[in-house]
């Protein structure tokens, strides 16, 4: 049969962000996310990412493991995958995915393509090191690390061009990133390099890891503070999304404000703080809104990374032209002209925000910029 692909699903990544929990770490998170109704999304995620190659089944053999962390996804798209190994179908474990990537190498997968975060890029670098090709699928709530392609569809268009192209392909050593989700929940980050994986690199495939802010740029965020503040309205509730660049506008507003979580202002007043998805949506039941979001700095990224409880949801309720973009000149130009980019997770509204946008990079300044997902 051709080539073997890996695939390891966790299938519990990103499950606490819309909800506002910044994370899946931990059981005690989980529960909580469960019980605000929150529903996985790195199942779909997966999905979108295998339908990509589908045209070359005939000509690869994929391998994973039981239940939610491959075999049912693999299953959904059509194909007849190799299933080892066995694991507590109800709770799955850091543990699991360790041994699935052991597993993966010892069989000698030509590409591992796994669905996570950071945890879970994590728990394949201390699996394998870098004696494997690996892909990730975007899935979890905070993705510092460069191993993941920049949405779901553009890690399944990878492992394609890889495994039609195999050993002329250029592998990169990418950085496996990672925060404290404790201190990230108390918006302290703590970040730290863990080491490398091997990566196909493409660059308007992959995600960069994510840079930090200058302090360099005080000035210029004061003057985006001000131009937000200056065209502010009584009539629109506005929703501002996580970062330095908004805690700017905050701090400008002599507003309490949520660095790592969302924040929603009416009439120059705190309206909630640390809001979920549904939190949001019941706010702009009773006036309409502007959303005001920031730019990941060195992946480009305006949705899907870190601000999950914006959720599509929440973005059609605004609508594409109440979307507000906020980001320095200095931060654009580190992206080297790539596009901004946008996973919220539904492609519709992927497809809606794309194209160009005008960004405010200070008082009375503009510059358009290309969308792209």
């Amino acid at each position: 049969m051709g080539r073997k692909l890996g695939l390891i699903v966790n299938p519990i990544a990103g499950i606490g962000g819309r909800v506002g929990l910044k994370g899946s770490d931990g059981t005690d998170i989980l529960k909580r996310a469960l019980a605000l109704g929150a529903v996985p999304e790195s199942p779909k995620r997966t999905i979108e990412a295998l339908k990509r190659i589908k045209s070359i089944e005939k000509n690869i053999e994929i391998v994973t493991y039981p239940g939610t962390m491959g075999e049912t996804e693999a299953i959904e798209c059509g194909f007849s995958p190799t299933v080892f190994g066995s694991i507590n179908k109800e709770k799955t474990t850091p543990k699991d995915t360790g041994n699935a990537a052991r597993m993966m190498m010892d069989i000698e997968v030509d590409l591992l393509l796994f669905a996570g975060g950071d945890g879970t890029a994590r728990d394949i670098l201390n699996a394998v090191g870098d004696r494997i090709a690996v892909i990730g699928i975007p899935a979890g709530v905070k993705i510092h690390s460069g191993v993941y392609a920049t949405c779901p569809a553009n890690a399944g268009n990878l492992a394609l061009n890889f495994l039609q192209r195999g050993s002329t392909y250029h592998l990169r050593d990418v950085e496996v990133m990672d925060i404290d989700e404790q201190a990230f929940r108390e918006d302290r980050i703590s970040a730290k390099l863990y080491g490398y994986l091997k990566v196909p690199y493409e660059r308007n495939l992959v995600q960069s890891a994510k840079a930090g802010s200058n302090s360099r740029d005080d000035v210029s965020l004061d003057s985006i503070a001000s131009d937000i503040i200056f065209n502010m309205t009584d009539d629109y509730l506005y929703i501002f999304g996580p970062g330095t660049t908004t805690r700017a506008i905050m701090n400008k507003l002599k507003l309490p404000n949520t660095l790592l979580g969302i924040d929603a202002v009416f009439r120059k007043s705190l309206a909630g703080s640390d809001l979920n998805e549904a939190q949001l949506i019941e706010l702009l039941k009773e006036r309409k809104g502007k959303i005001v979001i920031t730019v990941i700095g060195g992946q480009g990224h305006i949705f899907g990374r870190g601000n999950q409880q914006i959720s599509p949801e929440v973005i059609l309720q605004v609508g594409k032209e109440n979307i507000i973009v906020v980001a320095t000149e200095n931060k654009l130009l580190e992206l080297k002209a790539k596009p901004l980019l946008v996973d919220t997770g539904n492609p519709k509204v992927n497809r809606m925000l794309s194209g160009y946008a005008k960004v405010v990079t200070g008082l009375h300044k503009k510059i358009a910029y290309r969308i792209s997902y």
